[in-house]
């Protein structure tokens, strides 16, 4: 069964806002679902990746998602040396030398019951084994982003109970950078972010993960420093006047208009050596490197800066790759784009989840994954603004198809909505950990897509246990009665039915599977082989 944790009085005084900016039609009217996912039980249960990998030498640490009623003791059998759980917390934290797999039983308990998962470490070459999962600043705050709003979301992720069911990383995204260089030629933080290892120490006291922003360029699209300098390491020279800057270290304005100041190029002089140090040092998981095109030669500067930097960080390239360069992305990245930014409108959601992303499906693959931008699902910002906000407007068919759209294909979950507003039907689409488990499979494979005409669209998704993730779309303006041919899609035999938003049996099939799917709706389901 999945459930999604109770939240105490005191965590949703937290987490609603005193004032809101814009308001979605209700989910649960007018043909639109509301909530899915059904409520958490007190029980644990253990959700997530159930795999994660470090390098030789690099520090091990990882949150085991478990949701349940707090307070909660952690145990685990079979950790290799070197390598130890917090019994309070579920933190997993050590070193490791020796490349090698690691299978350990862990064991969750509290005064309800218990649970037991196997999960795997592995130590090599690879990081990122499933899809990244956490919360970017960038729809949420955009050019607005301070120390106190990160907080902010770490804490919510916390508390609201999206940390126990695998979201790990509170990223910062543009807006970050101080006007000018230190005495060592490293980046600085503009004085909205005081103390950034003090900031990342408060992340990880919380058993999650930080990460942070960058480009190869002399400026970013939003107009601060980038990781590259002019030759006579004068920004200052090519920077706006003071008085015409929007922020003091915004010092090429905001895109288009910092193409004036002629930043959007790789500079002749390479800070990125010095600052990833800097990023490894302050204690950040994860940067997000943007500029466009991504070129295979840059995108090997910047992996031999973060590899040289001490510290296992996910890198994440951004923008809109190229395909034909996907093989080598996957030799120095973790991650990539495979478009444009996306929006929260239907049509932008449709270009990218069923038009550009499926088509890189073969280049995922643990350790690799193909990014089609984030979910716009919740209370988001309006990008390069500051303190402007407003519920999505994708419709809840919509955002439930976007969610199954995004796991069936093996895709990141990052999402970046003000996580002190979300609502219950918010939380239901972010901590079902069935869907979450389809995008979390330890196989890595992203689904296959078939068009069956008149607008549906199916995905078939192989799972690391011999079954399969079924996504039923439908691309029309109207609800559907949809019939899918199982033989085609290489389903033969007969199947037991999970349906996986709401958790729940369904009559077994054979031959085709029927579903009522709502306009710019989904169906989703796993299915079991029970016999021929």
């Amino acid at each position: 069964m999945c459930f999604h944790r109770p939240v105490s009085v005191a965590v949703l005084a937290f987490l609603l806002p005193s004032v809101l900016v814009g308001a979605a039609a209700p989910a649960g009217v007018d043909g639109q679902p509301g909530r899915l996912t059904p409520p958490t039980p007190p029980t644990p249960r253990v959700n997530g990746a159930k795999v994660f990998g470090v390098r030789p030498g690099s520090p091990v640490f990882f949150r085991v998602a478990v949701s349940g009623e707090r307070p909660m003791r952690f145990a685990a059998a079979g950790l290799p040396a070197g390598v130890a759980l917090d019994p309070a917390t579920g933190v997993l934290t050590g070193k490791l030398s020796v490349k090698g797999e690691y299978k350990f039983t862990l064991t969750a308990t509290n005064a309800h019951g218990a649970a037991k998962a196997v999960l795997k470490l592995v130590c090599g070459d690879r990081i990122a084994l499933t899809p990244p999962m956490g919360w970017n600043s960038w729809y949420c705050f955009s050019e607005g982003v301070t120390d106190a709003g990160v907080r902010d979301m770490a804490k919510a992720m916390h508390a609201s109970g999206l940390a126990d069911h695998g979201w790990t990383y509170v990223n910062i995204d543009d807006c970050w950078q101080g006007g000018q260089r230190d005495a060592t030629g490293a980046i600085t933080a503009n004085d909205r972010f005081p103390d950034m290892a003090a900031l990342t120490a408060y992340v990880h006291g919380l058993g999650l993960k930080a990460g942070i922003y960058s480009t190869p360029w002399i400026g970013s699209y939003a107009g601060f420093m980038g990781g590259s300098a002019p030759a006579d390491l004068d920004y200052e020279k090519l920077a706006k006047p003071a008085g015409k800057r929007l922020q003091r270290a915004q010092l090429f304005g905001r895109f288009p208009g910092f193409n004036e100041c002629g930043v959007g190029r790789v500079g002749p002089v390479w800070r990125m050596d010095l600052d990833m140090k800097r990023l490894a040092a302050w204690g950040f998981d994860y940067i997000k490197v943007d500029w466009k095109p991504i070129d295979v030669p840059t995108t090997k500067r910047v992996s031999d800066a973060v590899r040289a930097s001490g510290r296992d960080i996910v890198l994440s390239l951004s923008n809109e790759a190229t395909r034909a360069d996907a093989a080598e992305y996957g030799r120095y990245a973790e991650l990539w784009r495979t478009s444009g930014d996306i929006h929260d409108a239907w049509g932008s959601v449709a270009d990218i989840g069923f038009g550009r992303n499926p088509s890189w499906r073969e280049y995922s693959k643990p350790g690799n994954w193909n990014d089609p931008d984030m979910l716009q699902v919740g209370f988001i910002g309006v990008p390069n603004r500051q303190n402007e906000g407003h519920a999505t407007r994708l419709t809840p068919h919509e955002q439930y198809a976007q969610v199954s759209l995004w796991a069936v294909q093996a895709a990141p979950l990052i999402v970046s909505c003000d996580l002190r507003q979300l609502d219950d039907f918010t939380l239901g689409l972010l901590t079902n950990p069935e869907v979450i488990a389809v995008d979390q499979d330890e196989l890595g494979l992203a689904g296959t897509k078939h068009d069956l005409g008149g607008g549906l669209v199916v995905f078939v998704k192989p799972l690391a246990d011999g079954t399969r993730a079924l996504a039923v779309f439908n691309r029309g303006d109207r609800a559907t009665d949809a019939r899918v041919p199982l033989e085609p899609l290489g389903l033969t035999g007969r199947f037991a039915v999970r349906d996986l938003w709401r958790c729940a049996e369904e009559p077994a099939v054979s031959g085709v599977f029927t579903a009522r799917v709502g306009r710019h709706g989904v169906k989703f389901v796993k299915l079991t082989p029970v016999g021929p």
